[in-house]
């Protein structure tokens, strides 16, 4: 519709608004059809050809464009890209959808019209390989659409040659791509963005590693944090930065540092130009506190520092800014047996230490805190002299003998063997128990090793050294058995020394079982018929006894029960007596 008449009239309107016979109504279609001009060009606009049109009229929504054909079209106004094209009188190009709708109305397509001019323009100018501009407009599945000047599509291995977050990220840029492929049957292109991105790194690379030096201080972008370090772009090559050049301090990984999108300057320190790679320091531009540390930090000096760590064997200690020494744990305490650090510090105290050595290529440092304190085995030489007497709880109790606190600190140990002069002690257990306050004396004191040796038994006497004459050859002796073998029985004398009576001395019956002569509990009287002090063994003899009372049915030993309620540990010694004589 016109803005220049009331009225526009076409040829349907006039036919279906004429009054006529139908049997001349094919016949007057005939004569009007023929009464319009451009019949042999209409023949020939078949849909998808592209026209050239006037506009005529500007809508809100809608161009009207005269294209010279029986109607006028309407061309959408979104289609207009360029807006300096809308006004009236401009000849454009428009695509020729439909010859005619269901509304006699022609449709047109600016869009469709140019993307056909970019397709031939594609076709005839480019190939694969080409460089185009385009503008990324939206995601699709497997990528991105390109509009460059028709839709192409960049599939997301293409779009870049780092990793993605997000395509969001990439919509409404414009970036030069690179034509993968032309698909003429379905009218399609494949581009890439990736492919330039890597010609231009390489090409940056190849240009920087000729232009950097060693010593350089270049800034990067941290691309990728790992376990052992941290990869900087440098504007084209990438740059590897080690853990352990990071800081002159420790720390276990790179990110307690940075983090990935950080702009860091760091120091060329080597270049390999062949496998183009180039290793970075950042510690290198500050200075070495390592450097004067053995004038600063002498064997013997006091120093203060933060606990920073804990380790199971031993502590970390920050004495200054890049400067960390262990405390080992053999060296926490005088008094203690360390065996975790966190029994005497924690993380973030502030202690006092020495310094015991230093090693300065290895960037270590060896403090102790005990020696901040006063050794009590400085003097325990003078305190605790051998043969002195002294009081002590018992600890803690071993196989091989017993644990006594002397002093906070101060241990030493009663060996099982000199726990009693006259009982085989099996196990300390059979004495003491933990918490026992014992007396006893001191027998050898080794400062270096830290090392108290005690004894129980040399309270009193050694019995053995006079048992001849305690117990002399035939003499008579009275005791309790307390212990049935198959070989005999064992009797505790009262001075404490046990004996044995040897089956063959318990009675002159043949083949007499013990159990059958004597009982547990029994108190009898015996015979000394051998003493071997340096076993500390003493045999006795029934028979004997009896023999020389003419008396030697069993019922004639002077046997009773024993009546008291003392308990006696049994020997372990099994000695086999033969003859009255013992091996």
């Amino acid at each position: 519709m016109s803005k220049n008449s009331e009225y526009t009239w076409t040829a349907k309107d006039f036919l279906d608004d004429i009054t006529y016979h139908e049997s001349d109504a094919e016949t007057f279609k005939q004569l009007l059809h023929g009464a319009i001009p451009k019949q042999k060009k209409e023949e020939h606009m078949a849909p998808g050809t592209i026209l050239r049109g006037r506009i005529v009229e500007i809508g809100k929504d809608y161009v009207v464009v005269d294209v010279g054909l029986k109607s006028e079209g309407l061309v959408p106004v979104v289609e207009f890209n360029d807006p300096s094209e809308l006004f009236l009188d401009n000849e454009i190009e428009v695509y020729l959808d439909q010859a005619e709708d269901e509304k006699g109305q022609i449709v047109l397509s600016r869009e469709k019209a140019s993307r056909q001019r970019q397709w031939e323009y594609i076709l005839e100018h480019c190939e694969e390989g080409s460089i185009v501009k385009g503008k990324i407009i939206r995601k699709v599945k497997g990528g991105l659409m390109v509009d460059i000047g028709m839709e192409a599509f960049l599939p997301g291995s293409q779009i870049d040659n780092k990793k993605i977050r997000s395509l969001d990220d990439y919509l409404g840029k414009t970036c030069e791509f690179k034509i993968l492929k032309i698909n003429i049957e379905r009218k399609n292109v494949v581009v890439s963005r990736r492919e330039l991105l890597e010609a231009e790194r390489i090409s940056k690379k190849a240009e920087l590693l000729e232009q950097i030096q060693v010593g350089n201080v270049r800034k990067g972008i941290i691309k990728n944090i790992t376990d052992f370090g941290v990869f900087l772009d440098l504007d084209g090559i990438d740059g590897l930065l080690h853990i352990t050049d990071m800081t002159w301090k420790r720390i276990k990984h790179p990110s307690e540092m940075v983090d990935v999108g950080q702009e860091l300057e760091v120091m060329i320190l080597s270049i390999d130009k062949d496998k183009g790679r180039v290793a970075l320091g950042l510690k290198q531009k500050e200075h070495n506190p390592w450097d004067d540390i053995e004038k600063k930090y002498p064997p013997g000096v006091r120093v203060k520092g933060k606990i920073v760590k804990l380790l199971p064997y031993g502590a970390f200690i920050e004495i200054e800014p890049g400067i960390e020494g262990l405390i080992h744990v053999s060296e926490m305490s005088w008094i203690k047996n360390v065996s975790d650090p966190s029994e005497i510090v924690n993380k973030g105290d502030e202690i006092e230490a020495i310094v015991l050595s230093i090693q300065k290529d290895e960037g270590k440092i060896s403090l102790g805190m005990k020696q901040t304190e006063h050794n009590p085995w400085d003097d325990v030489e003078k305190k605790y002299p051998i043969d002195s007497t002294v009081k002590a709880e018992i600890k803690s109790l071993t196989n091989y003998g017993a644990f006594v606190e002397l002093e906070p600190g101060i241990e030493g140990l009663i060996h099982i063997s000199d726990m009693s002069w006259i009982r085989k002690v099996s196990h300390p257990s059979e004495l003491f128990k933990k918490g026992d306050h014992v007396e006893a004396v001191i027998l050898s004191v080794d400062k270096e090793s830290k090392k108290i040796t005690l004894g129980v038994k040399q309270l009193s006497s050694n019995p053995w050294k006079e048992i001849e004459n305690i117990l002399p050859i035939d003499s008579l002796v009275k005791g309790k058995v307390t212990k049935i073998t198959a070989f005999g029985a064992f009797v505790e004398l009262k001075n404490g020394i046990e004996g044995l009576i040897h089956v063959t001395e318990l009675s002159d019956q043949a083949f007499a079982k013990v159990e059958d002569v004597i009982s547990v509990g029994d108190e009898v009287t015996a015979q000394v018929i051998k003493v071997d002090p340096e076993h500390k063994k003493v045999s006795l003899s029934i028979k004997e006894h009896m023999i020389e009372r003419n008396q030697v049915n069993r019922d004639d030993i002077v046997i009773s029960e024993s009546s008291g309620n003392d308990e006696f540990e049994n020997t372990e010694d099994a000695v086999d007596m033969k003859n009255g004589e013992s091996r």
